[in-house]
C-alpha cells in the first residue's frame, strides 16, 4: 500500500501558487545576510510564499540547521551540530524589527548534544525579540528536551506568549514517525507548562496521512485536552524526499473541516485544519487576546519613554 501511495498524484487541493514578489525576495536576502535559518525553508513548508509575502509572521529556526534526531517525516538535515552561536538571538531580534512582524515563532533543531537542550539560547532569543520589538507577540516551539523539566523552567522564565510542542502523530505511530521523542513525554511537557504558567496558551500539531484512523485522531485530541492544551493544528503529511515515510493517503478538505469541528467541540480554543496547514500557519491569529493587548499597552508605554535605547545583554 505504501509503495502505491508514493506514486499517487497529489490532488488538486494540494497545489500552491508560487509568489516570489519583492517582499518575499527581500526577506530571503535578509535571512541570508544575517546568517539565519527558518523552518519555512528547511522543512519545505508549502505556505512559505504566502507568509513571507504578507510579512505577518515568520518562523525562525535557531541553534543551527543540523538536528541531532532523524525523524522519518522531517526534511531538516541531521548530523553533528556546530557550537552555539551566542550572537544569534540579537540577529533574530534585529530581523524581526526590520520585517515589522506582529507575531514571531521561534523553533529549533533538536540539540540533544547540549546539556539544557538549547533552553538558554531559546530564552535569550525571546528576551532579545521582546526588547527590540515590544509590540510583537512571541511563540516558542521547542523539542521535548528529553524530559529535562529544569530546562523547561528556563524557557518559561522568558514568558513566551504561546508555548507550542507538537505530538506530530497518533500514539500508535509515534515510534515509527518520530526519533527519540515519546508520545507520553510530549504530553507531559505540555502539561507541565500549564503548571508553571497557567495563563500561557499551549498548542500542538498533528499530521494526517500516515496510516492513522479517525478514532486514533480523536483519541489524540482527547489526550491533548486532558493535558490542558488550548490550540491544535491539523495538516496533511507530505513526503519531503523518497527517503522519508510514504503518504498513505490524502485527506479531502471536507475531512479537515470535520476534524476542525470535532476539535472545537472538544474544547480547543482554536483549531487550524486543512491540507496545507502547518504548526505555524496563521499563528498570529491564535494569540491569546489578552496577551496581544498586553503587547499593545507595553508598546504605548515604551513609546512614551524618554530613553528608548537600551542595549540588550545576553545572560
Amino acid at each position: 500500500m505504501a509503495k502505491q501511495a508514493e506514486h499517487v498524484r497529489k490532488p488538486e487541493w494540494l497545489k500552491t501558487k508560487i509568489n516570489t514578489n519583492e517582499s518575499y525576495r527581500k526577506l530571503k536576502h535578509l535571512m541570508r545576510d544575517n546568517r539565519l535559518n527558518t523552518v519555512c525553508e528547511e522543512a519545505k513548508c508549502p505556505n512559505i510564499y504566502e507568509c513571507w509575502s504578507e510579512r505577518k509572521t515568520a518562523t525562525f529556526m535557531i541553534l543551527g540547521d543540523t538536528c541531532t534526531r532523524a525523524c522519518r517525516f522531517c526534511a531538516v538535515k541531521t548530523g553533528v551540530p556546530n557550537g552555539v552561536d551566542l550572537g544569534e538571538p540579537k540577529r533574530v531580534a534585529d530581523s524581526v524589527k526590520i520585517m515589522g512582524l506582529r507575531h514571531v515563532v521561534v523553533t529549533a533543531v533538536a540539540r540533544d548534544d547540549l546539556e539544557d537542550g538549547g533552553a538558554q539560547v531559546f530564552a535569550n532569543t525571546v528576551r532579545a525579540i521582546r526588547h527590540a520589538n515590544p509590540g510583537c507577540t512571541i511563540e516558542i516551539l521547542p523539542s521535548d528536551m528529553k524530559g529535562d523539566y529544569e530546562s523547561l523552567h528556563t524557557l518559561m522564565d522568558s514568558e513566551p506568549d504561546i508555548f507550542n510542542h507538537n505530538i506530530e502523530t497518533v500514539k500508535r505511530l509515534t515510534k515509527r514517525v518520530r526519533a527519540i521523542a515519546r508520545y507520553e513525554r510530549s504530553l507531559e511537557l505540555l502539561r507541565r507548562v500549564k503548571e508553571i504558567a497557567p495563563n500561557t496558551p499551549t498548542k500542538s500539531s498533528i499530521m494526517v496521512g500516515l496510516g492513522e484512523t479517525k478514532e486514533e485522531l480523536i483519541e489524540a485530541m482527547d489526550d491533548l485536552r486532558a493535558n490542558n492544551v488550548d490550540i491544535v493544528t491539523i495538516g496533511q503529511y507530505l513526503q519531503p524526499t523518497k527517503k522519508h515515510l510514504n503518504v498513505e493517503r490524502y485527506y479531502h478538505p471536507d475531512e479537515f473541516k470535520e476534524l476542525k469541528e470535532i476539535a472545537l467541540e472538544k474544547g480547543f480554543s482554536h483549531c487550524e485544519a486543512g491540507p496545507l496547514v502547518r504548526s505555524s500557519y496563521h499563528a498570529d491569529e491564535q494569540v491569546n487576546k489578552s496577551a496581544a493587548q498586553r503587547r499593545i499597552d507595553y508598546m504605548k508605554g515604551y513609546e512614551t519613554q524618554e530613553n528608548k535605547k537600551v542595549d540588550f545583554q545576553l545572560d
